[in-house]
């Protein structure tokens, strides 16, 4: 279990943006507090597939709070650094999913409705591994017409299954397993592997964190 608790360049949570959120956390045992961690990650960051264009930076944990904004592998990085940070072991998750609501242009970017790679944490709760996808926000599910994801850190919450309408949301296909740390060598082959024409840009990026490509807070889900 010592992997699972240890801060790593990117569960960084000695992060002093991170340590200040960790006061926020409430809880008189791991249970409660891993759901107090898992409401912070969810609501707190805005979720935005595009952030992944600032390459191996935006994986980080602290990214979501130096940008206030990220997609699923960094919020899931948040949640595990932030559990690790009040010593309940937790590492971080990866699967691929089909989104069925993804944006047209989410989709024309990568050419698929296929995610590879999608995040989540997996947290060591009353002698069991607990899976949780502090993911989607809270404003983000409104707009999509789809229930927040809720979490009791009792049961897994991974994603939901269809919209409030019974539509198809989130369908998982494809599970990589867990890691004590960022696979990055993973990352990337996947990336070559399943989005070949994203390669050279992400190559580029994954040098340096790139700043004049779109911004979170230029992003609107109901415009694309």
């Amino acid at each position: 279990m010592e992997a699972y608790l240890q801060a790593t360049p990117y569960f960084d949570y000695q992060n002093p943006l991170i340590e200040q959120l960790s006061r926020q956390v409430s809880g008189a045992n791991d249970r409660e507090k891993a759901v107090s961690i898992y409401y912070l990650v969810r609501d707190g960051i805005k979720y935005n597939p595009y952030t992944l264009k600032d390459g191996l930076g935006s994986l980080k944990a602290s990214y979501c709070l130096e940008h206030h904004q990220a997609f699923c592998i960094p919020k899931s990085a948040l949640m595990v650094a932030l559990c690790r940070k009040h010593e309940i072991p937790a590492r971080i998750g990866l699967a691929d999913v089909i989104n069925h609501l993804s944006s047209p242009k989410l989709i024309e970017w990568l050419r698929t409705d296929y995610f590879a790679m999608h995040g989540y944490a997996d947290v060591y709760i009353e002698g069991k591994w607990i899976k949780a996808t502090p993911v989607f926000d809270q404003d983000l599910c409104t707009k999509f017409g789809v229930h927040p994801l809720d979490f009791d850190g009792k049961s897994d919450a991974i994603l939901q299954a269809n919209t409030a309408d019974g539509k198809k949301h989130m369908e998982y296909v494809k599970q990589h397993g867990t890691f004590d740390d960022m696979p990055i060598a993973l990352i990337l082959q996947t990336v070559e592997a399943v989005y070949p024409h994203l390669l050279q840009d992400f190559a580029t990026a994954f040098t340096q964190p790139s700043h004049d490509k779109q911004t979170a807070s230029e992003w609107n889900p109901k415009q694309d």
